[in-house]
């Protein structure tokens, strides 16, 4: 069983942005689990009210991650609620394709909502901490979801991997810049994960078949690692750890990266067959 995270008597709340499915969700349900009052949000506002009343949370918002105005409005009502205890930058869109492909407004949104987006939600949680510290309560717990992508070259997922990059970096520098206000900062950096946004992807395309080679993690365990690191200074968790090994050995010898390429995806064309995704053409 999770241990609580939150003490008898001292309600805190837990806003999650991107949170009506996927593994937003999977970090509101988690959270819920951990005593948290949860304020589910999405750019689906409907979506954010079904699954508050579904999974036992406070509430349900729309919000769109990119606003920064937003963003503070949402961490306003949290602390109508409760104090605001825990922030988790989900929110998070995907382009498949090579850059030169892709259209303008493709690269913005990716752009605008994983990595502005995250800036923008971090800024009001921190502000929203530092706020209550004169209050008697003090720091708090941010989230965010990276990528395996973060940390290695990703052939036809080169914005998406830079944009998650972009925002493992700022994980890792504000772990250091909320610390002296007792705010704890943690990502969390996992493999393919069996979400809609997985299943969008042209199962006969490269990238479907380079996640298939590795390993298709449920968003349950992506949610529970992320919260374990709550109330540690574990700044960062690639899932799994042995892939993480392989990704940065890949940053670090791209060429080696570039001639292995094509052998993982046919390794994942032929889990993608097996498994029936993919019809005798292909």
């Amino acid at each position: 069983m999770n241990k609580p995270l939150v003490k008898p008597g001292n309600p805190r709340t837990a806003v999650v942005t991107g949170a009506g499915r996927g593994i937003g969700r999977a970090v509101a349900v988690e959270l819920v689990a951990r005593g948290y009052l949860v304020v589910v949000t999405d750019l689906d506002g409907s979506a954010a009210e079904s699954t508050a009343a579904e999974i036992g949370a406070s509430l349900g918002l729309r919000i769109d991650v990119t606003d920064p105005e937003a963003n503070r409005d949402v961490a306003a009502r949290a602390c109508e609620i409760a104090p605001l205890g825990a922030w988790v930058c989900n929110a998070g869109v995907l382009a498949e394709g090579d850059l030169t492909v892709l259209s303008v407004n493709q690269v913005r949104s990716m752009v605008d909502v994983n990595v502005l987006g995250v800036m923008w939600g971090v800024r009001a949680a921190a502000d929203t901490f530092r706020g209550q510290s004169g209050g008697g309560v003090s720091g708090g717990e941010i989230g965010i979801i990276a990528s395996l992508s973060a940390h290695a070259p990703v052939p036809g997922l080169s914005v998406y991997a830079a944009t998650k990059a972009a925002a493992l970096s700022l994980a890792t520098s504000l772990a250091t810049e909320l610390h002296p206000d007792k705010v704890r900062v943690h990502a969390v950096c996992p493999d393919g994960v069996d979400t809609a946004m997985v299943d969008s992807m042209d199962p006969s395309g490269g990238v479907r078949a380079a996640l298939a080679a590795g390993v298709l993690l449920t968003p349950a365990q992506v949610a529970h690692e992320l919260v374990e690191m709550f109330g540690t200074r574990r700044v960062y968790r690639t899932l799994p750890a042995w892939r993480g090994v392989i990704a940065r050995s890949a940053s670090l010898s791209p060429v080696v990266a570039m001639r292995a390429d094509p052998l993982l995806r046919k390794i994942g064309t032929r889990r993608l067959r097996k498994a029936g995704k993919l019809d005798g053409k292909h």
